[in-house]
């Protein structure tokens, strides 16, 4: 396929499902974060947070496969969530969204509730002296603290499911036009020898994860330089 020639198709369904899998993360991904960097110990709380961090070591295959067993219709569970929740997701853009935001989830968790933890507790001591409930201090107090985390854990979060492969083929299919996102379409490429439309997909997903990281950079960049300013 000549470079005039490219499909578009997969680039569009690519940040489609990058975008709705990092608005997946954000409001899990948030009220996770807070949790772990100022949320009271319990009995098994070591063991969520190993829950929350499983995906960054498990293959996405793995995952996938865990997320089929739920959502689709080989098992008792997943005939159940399509034919009592009527929630369809297996060979859709939506499971793919899905399957790609677990997958990033734990490097938002990760980035942000780093951030969430650098939070002096003094300030959220007085905001509990003021009569501030712990939703309040989130949105209010620790979040505009740690804006540069957040931003950072969304930045790597869309990446991360940019460039998603094995959990969206196992939950979503590679079917061209419909789930074939741009790292589907450069191995389906591969595997049919079509060098030149692997190195167009190869370039198109390089150049978009280059600039959403280097755009975020440089709005992070702007925002300190404002603050500094005031």
């Amino acid at each position: 396929m000549e470079m005039g020639a490219t499909d578009w198709s997969p680039l569009w369904l690519s940040l489609k499902v990058a975008g709705f899998a990092t608005l997946l993360v954000l409001p899990i991904g948030i009220l996770a974060s807070w949790w772990l960097a100022h949320g009271r110990p319990f009995p098994g709380k070591g063991l969520l947070e190993t829950l929350l961090a499983l995906p960054l070591v498990l293959p996405p295959t793995v995952v996938g496969f865990y997320l089929l067993m739920v959502f689709g219709r080989g098992t008792a569970l997943g005939a159940w969530v399509n034919d009592r929740l009527d929630i369809h997701l297996v060979f859709t853009w939506q499971g793919a969204a899905l399957a790609a935001s677990v997958m990033a989830l734990p490097l938002f968790i990760r980035t942000a509730s780093a951030a969430f933890a650098a939070v002096e507790p003094e300030l959220l001591e007085a905001g509990r002296t003021l009569g501030a409930g712990e939703t309040a201090l989130l949105i209010w107090v620790i979040v505009p603290m740690a804006y540069r985390g957040v931003f950072a854990g969304l930045a790597l979060a869309f990446a991360r499911a940019l460039g998603e492969f094995g959990a969206t083929l196992m939950v979503a299919g590679s079917i061209p036009g419909r789930t074939q996102t741009l790292p589907l379409a450069l191995y389906a490429s591969v595997q049919a020898g079509k060098n030149t439309e692997a190195w167009n997909h190869t370039l198109l997903l390089s150049v978009t994860a280059f600039v959403v990281l280097g755009s975020v950079g440089a709005y992070q960049k702007r925002l300190s330089s404002q603050r500094g300013e005031r």
